[in-house]
């Protein structure tokens, strides 16, 4: 035989070996169900099917079955992906416990047989939320923690009684339902539900805001956060399966949320109450225990607005409660869109919307909006930030006084709660509305419009619209300070000096403080009125720091301190009695220059405002990976591609190896090289591939073969 037709047959039976996996064999092999007990350590447990199941099913390997690092040598489309998952779950609660990053590489032998003993525990349903007694996992922080059993009855019950953080197994399981369900939901939450999502973030929903709520007059602001509280497990668990049909994994959640927590009663907590001391030590961290925040990451987190400061942890579900709030609220979401389609009527004298529904105007500038007549286009929109929401409606009050109503009755059928009419007030943009600590108001403006007009002559004109404002609120931005105690006074903010960086250096300070600044400056990126309120934390700041110094060099006053350190405290303090052991050390090393200058001390200084527009149906990449994949899974849409190739005479890659097989089995020939006819042979192959003669698939020499159709 020819050396072309060897390598050709075995291609062939490469291609015979593929369609072994594809097609069942003759004698199957056990189901997974089955399969699964030759790694269980007792074989007597029952066990269940479903997503936990076949994650958990295991297709056999080579070597020893009981050895879990042999589960990991082989092929994870082979074992289903099961301990792979299991092992992600154990990489991230290890890096939220120890606050460091653990390779797959550096997971022992003993971790992997632990983790194989709670993945079986969770399959035969014998795992429990909040189990102490019974540790299936231990925490890589108490690897040497005694064994409950060994416990005396005092310990015991102080271990059962005593309130501290969940059992780590308990993590391992939260963070496996977390990328279970994640993927999941994310493809089918609304695109207005922002908080909680990867990708949506507070800036994320204040350039929404700014891209598609300009042309609305009244405003509804809810809060639904008592939600967020206090649940009801029956209605976290009556939303969840109408989309996970799982019994193991509803069972899980379900326990999670009716399992008791313990807590400390309020006895306990007088008694561990202790009086401040006038002089206290210095904590000493232990061995592996993850550091504090920095003290500017603290400062900074006392400016989240009110929208983000509610993050729900419901019971033992840890991780899983945001993930389960959405899945809760996204019903409030989907009503909201059937009242947005409800209530669209458009107005052909207005330039906000057409017959189409399509928005008409400058999309580079969609804040603008041009002044149109008295019958307005009659529309809603809507935006969630977790457990708040703000929707906006053009047209008359009355139709923002019906759907407050409707959403009153909704919110009281189904989420048991009780709103009135001043948990729901209806706002003007002209008084201003507050949503994540920016205010958006409205007003008037007149920009010249230039276009050219017929002989190339440019035109200029006065236009006359209303523009969309996001700013800052400085009033929030004073009261988040006077809360963190570095200022005092309303109307004349006087700055106070920031005693909890009093033992730290000059340098260190100042570089929490730009840290601070800098970080502040991102968070207003997107404000109109950025170099204003940023300057002002820098004013504060300075001012805070000042005083700081004064008193930690005996210098007096603010101005004694401007005077030698400069107006950004970028040079090395001296104290009355000389030079300062800061000073010295610096000027002995030659580092007289590394004391960094507070940032921004000037407006000029502070970067301008980010007016980029949000692309118009905005979505993470992500979402937009999922929506493609739910996409291609539908029939329609495949039936849909396979026209098109069709009719752009191409063939796809299947369709060609279908070719291939069928003539070696038909005919005997190993490779039609030529078809005559590209168009005749896509027919062929859309109808029935018996048709195929001889003539168009035995000519080797005259007959030629269309392009293949890349498929991505």
């Amino acid at each position: 035989m020819p050396p072309p037709r060897r390598a050709l047959l075995t291609s062939l039976l490469r291609l015979r070996s593929f369609s072994s996996i594809a097609y069942p064999h003759p004698h199957p092999h056990p189901p997974a169900t089955l399969r699964r007990h030759q790694f269980v350590a007792d074989p007597t447990t029952s066990t269940s099917r479903g997503v936990i199941g076949g994650i958990g099913g295991v297709g056999a390997g080579s070597g020893n079955p009981l050895d879990p690092t042999q589960l990991l040598r082989d092929d994870p489309v082979a074992i289903t992906a099961s301990l792979w998952l299991w092992v992600l779950a154990y990489q991230k609660a290890y890096a939220d416990e120890t606050g460091s990053y653990l390779p797959r590489s550096s997971i022992t032998a003993s971790t992997l047989a632990s983790l194989l003993t709670l993945r079986n525990a969770v399959l035969d349903a014998r795992f429990r939320f909040g189990n102490r007694l019974t540790p299936f996992l231990q925490s890589p922080r108490a690897a040497n923690a005694p064994d409950p059993a060994t416990l005396s009855k005092r310990k015991l019950r102080a271990l059962l009684t005593t309130p501290g953080p969940p059992p780590f197994q308990d993590r391992v399981v939260q963070e496996l339902l977390l990328l279970l369900l994640e993927p999941v939901y994310e493809a089918r939450f609304s695109p207005k539900s922002f908080a909680f999502r990867p990708g949506r973030s507070p800036h994320a929903a204040v350039r929404t805001i700014r891209r598609s709520f300009a042309p609305y007059l009244w405003y509804i602001k809810g809060d639904l956060s008592p939600l967020l509280h206090s649940p009801d497990p029956a209605l976290v668990v009556g939303a969840l399966i109408r989309d996970v049909r799982d019994k193991k994994v509803v069972d899980l959640i379900r326990s999670a949320l009716l399992t008791p927590v313990v807590t400390a009663s309020d006895e306990a907590a007088a008694k561990k109450k202790k009086t401040k001391r006038k002089y206290q030590k210095k904590k000493v961290l232990p061995e592996g225990e993850p550091k504090p925040d920095p003290y500017w990451l603290q400062t900074f987190f006392g400016f989240a607005p009110e929208e983000a400061q509610t993050q729900p942890d419901w019971g033992h579900c840890g991780v899983l409660s945001p993930l389960l709030a959405n899945v809760c609220l996204d019903e409030l979401d989907k009503w909201i869109e059937e009242k947005i389609k409800e209530f669209y009527k458009p107005s052909k004298s207005d330039v906000v919307g057409g017959d189409d529904g399509i928005e008409q105007g400058n999309t580079s500038w969609p804040e603008f909006v041009p002044t149109s007549g008295p019958d307005k286009t009659r529309k809603v929109d809507y935006i969630r930030y977790g457990g708040h929401f703000l929707i906006g409606v053009r047209g008359p009050r009355a139709d923002a006084a019906v759907l407050r109503k409707q959403l009153v009755e909704f919110c009281d059928q189904r989420f048991r709660i009780k709103l009135d009419n001043e948990s729901l007030p209806i706002e003007h943009i002209t008084k201003g509305v507050m949503f994540l600590d920016h205010v958006l108001c409205r007003r008037v403006v007149y920009p010249t419009l230039r276009y050219t007009a017929t002989g190339g002559k440019i035109i200029s004109e006065k236009g006359v619209g209303t523009l969309l404002s996001v700013t800052a609120s400085l009033k929030q931005c004073i009261k988040q300070f006077r809360k963190l105690e570095f200022l005092k006074g309303d109307r004349e903010p006087d700055p106070q000096p920031c005693f909890r960086m009093f033992h730290a250096t000059q340098a260190h300070t100042n570089s929490q403080m730009n840290k601070l600044l800098l970080t502040m400056a991102e968070w207003y990126r997107y404000t109109d009125n950025r170099k204003k309120v940023v300057n002002f934390c820098s004013y504060i700041i300075r001012g805070s720091l000042a005083k700081l110094y004064a008193a930690k060099y005996k210098l007096r006053s603010r101005a004694k301190v401007y005077k030698i350190a400069s107006r950004n405290l970028s040079r090395p303090l001296k104290d009355k009695k000389g030079q300062s052991p800061e000073y010295h050390n610096l000027l002995r090393m030659g580092l007289v220059d590394s004391i960094d200058g507070l940032q921004y001390t000037r407006m000029s200084m502070v970067p301008d405002p980010d007016y980029t527009p949000l692309p118009s149906g905005w979505r993470p990449d992500h979402e937009k990976i999922l929506l493609e994949y739910i996409k291609l899974t539908d029939q329609q849409t495949l039936e849909e591609q396979r026209n098109c190739i069709r009719e752009e005479g191409l063939i796809t890659p299947q369709d060609y190896i279908s070719m291939l097989v069928w003539g070696y089995k038909k005919n005997a020939v190993l490779l039609p090289s030529k078809v005559s006819d590209a168009q005749g042979s896509t027919e062929d192959l859309g109808s029935d591939t018996d048709e195929l003669d001889e003539k168009e698939l035995g000519n080797e020499g005259n007959q030629s073969f269309p392009k293949l159709a890349e498929m991505s």
